[in-house]
C-alpha cells in the first residue's frame, strides 16, 4: 500500500486570511487564500491541485492502458479545468474538464478514443471523484 501526505497551515478568516499547502515530497510548497481561490491574486489552490491530480492520473493510465495493447506513446499532453460553483447547497466542485493530445505511433483513433475514455473512468483520481462530472477531450495528434 502506497500513502502520500500533504500539509496545510491556515491563519486567519476566510476572506483576510491566508495559508500555506506544503506536498510531502518537499517538492511544492505555496501560499493560498480566498483571493488566489476565487480571484487572481497569486497562489495556489485546491482546485488546481485537484486539477492537477487529475491529469496527472489520467495520463498515467493512458499510457498504461496504450502500453498494454502493445503501443510505445511518444507524448500525452493533459491540461485541466476544473470549475467550483455556488450551488444551493454551498460551494461544489461542478466539473473537472481534461483536455487530451497524445502522439502515439501506430494506433488508430477508435483504439485511442476508446483507451482514452476507460483511462478517464478507471484512473484511481476520477473513482475518487466519483460524484464530479468528469468530461474529457481527447485528440491524437498526427
Amino acid at each position: 500500500m502506497t500513502e502520500r501526505t500533504a500539509s496545510v497551515v491556515w491563519e486567519g478568516s476566510v476572506k483576510e486570511g491566508h495559508g500555506t499547502i506544503s506536498l510531502g515530497s518537499g517538492l511544492f510548497e505555496g501560499p493560498y487564500s480566498f483571493g488566489s481561490r476565487f480571484g487572481a491574486q497569486t497562489g495556489t489552490n485546491p482546485e488546481e491541485l485537484i486539477g492537477a491530480a487529475a491529469a496527472g492520473c489520467f495520463s498515467m493510465a493512458l499510457s498504461l492502458a496504450l502500453s498494454d495493447l502493445g503501443l510505445a506513446p511518444a507524448r500525452i499532453d493533459t491540461t485541466p479545468q476544473v470549475t467550483i460553483e455556488m450551488t444551493d447547497d454551498g460551494f461544489r466542485i461542478t466539473s473537472v474538464g481534461l483536455r487530451c493530445e497524445a502522439t502515439v505511433p501506430g494506433v488508430d483513433q477508435e483504439t485511442f478514443a476508446r483507451e482514452a475514455e476507460r483511462a478517464k473512468s478507471n484512473c484511481p483520481v476520477s473513482q475518487a471523484l466519483a460524484g464530479t462530472d468528469i468530461r474529457l477531450e481527447a485528440r491524437l495528434k498526427s
